[in-house]
């Protein structure tokens, strides 16, 4: 019996001392040593958007006869996009035109009888003056001075009506000229051209469509507005200044990086999700930039001296433990629950081998024999 408590005694302190050297163990731990001009950054998320953005349409309605652009295009300024439908317009341009033509031979016959009524004049008051010497000297009649008076005037009044014929039908010529430019205007509107050195980032109609005027056609950008369109918690916002340089990262293009800097800060907060908007130009995105792209932004706001840095490639998240009812097949049990949650960079660890860690941790923490298996 002796024996036996001896061999007991001897297995107890065995197994005593290997928990002692299992869990008493040294560690070895990475210390984090403080790291000196440590930048201050804000994080965000955002957008590519374009400062200059047009939806541009025809000034007139409509069937829109041919398209010579399509999305991705490069487009000159004033180079034609699309072209309407022009038969009634040219119609309406050739009436005008004659409308024109008829008032100028009109001014000419006018201007004629200006002139004619001019001569008329001329004689008249030769005659005129003659009749009144003769009169004075007793040479003609009273009646005859009086009657050549009167024909002078007449001529004079006549006269006077000839060019104010002439006016009225110069006015006419005018007004028609005028009308004939606003045709020639509506049959150019049958033409869009584009506004500036732009690309075509979407296309709305196709030939046949009978378009009213005002509808867009072609969404354009110009390439050189595009930026990035980023929103801030409020909470970190008061840092930012314009020029702040930052970083850049697509979500095409997560494992590249790219220079930016805050070239404008929005005067209005969104009140509902309390961010402030803030548009970031880049030095060295790609191109081209896809309107509507996630992104995400770092602004350097300044700088620390010293600071230490702890890695956030993934962060183990425990939350607070508390009894709740799990079913075991039977009934109901009572268990301890401790909800556990991870995150990670996808860009740096991979998604499955994150998603089988907190599997091993969730096992671990189930049954917590397994850590000194």
């Amino acid at each position: 019996m002796s024996r036996k408590w001896v061999i007991l005694a001897i297995a107890a302190i065995a197994t005593t001392a290997v928990a002692v050297l299992i869990f008493q163990r040294p560690l070895s731990v990475t210390v984090v040593r403080p790291e000196t001009d440590v930048p201050l950054r804000i994080y965000g998320l955002g957008t590519v958007e374009a400062r200059v953005l047009s939806r541009v349409g025809f000034e007139v309605g409509a069937a829109l006869l041919s398209l010579s652009a399509d999305v991705g295009d490069h487009v000159a300024k004033d180079q034609e996009l699309a072209r309407l439908h022009p038969a009634e317009q040219e119609a309406r341009v050739a009436r005008a035109e004659a409308v024109v033509e008829g008032n100028a031979a009109t001014l000419l016959k006018a201007q004629a009888g200006v002139e004619k009524a001019r001569a008329v004049l001329a004689e008249r008051e030769v005659a005129n003056k003659r009749l009144q010497d003769l009169a004075r000297k007793d040479v003609a009649s009273v009646q005859r001075a009086e009657e050549a008076q009167r024909d002078e005037d007449v001529a004079r009044a006549e006269l006077a009506v000839a060019e104010a014929d002439a006016a009225v039908v110069a006015a006419q010529g005018t007004d028609s000229a005028a009308s004939l430019k606003l045709e020639e205007t509506l049959l150019a509107h049958h033409r869009l051209l584009s506004p500036y050195d732009a690309v075509v980032v979407a296309r709305h109609a196709e030939p046949g469509t009978v378009v009213r005027a005002g509808d867009p056609i072609f969404t354009l950008i110009d390439p050189a507005s595009v930026w990035i369109q980023a929103y801030i918690d409020e909470e970190r916002a008061g840092r930012l200044a314009l020029a702040q340089p930052a970083t850049i990262h697509l979500r095409s293009q997560p494992q590249r990086e790219f220079v930016g800097t805050v070239a404008r800060i929005g005067l209005e907060s969104d009140r509902s999700n309390e961010e402030r908007r803030v548009w970031l130009n880049c030095t060295d995105c790609p191109d081209p930039m896809y309107l509507g792209e996630q992104t995400e932004v770092r602004i350097t706001t300044g700088t620390r001296p010293s600071a230490l840095m702890v890695p956030e490639v993934a962060i183990l998240g425990a939350g607070r433990s508390a009894m709740e009812a799990v079913w075991d097949g039977q009934a109901f049990q009572p268990k301890l629950i401790l909800p556990v949650s991870l995150s990670w960079d996808h860009r740096v660890v991979d998604g499955v081998a994150a998603a089988r860690f907190l599997g091993h941790i969730a096992a671990l923490l189930g049954d917590f024999r397994r850590a000194i298996v």
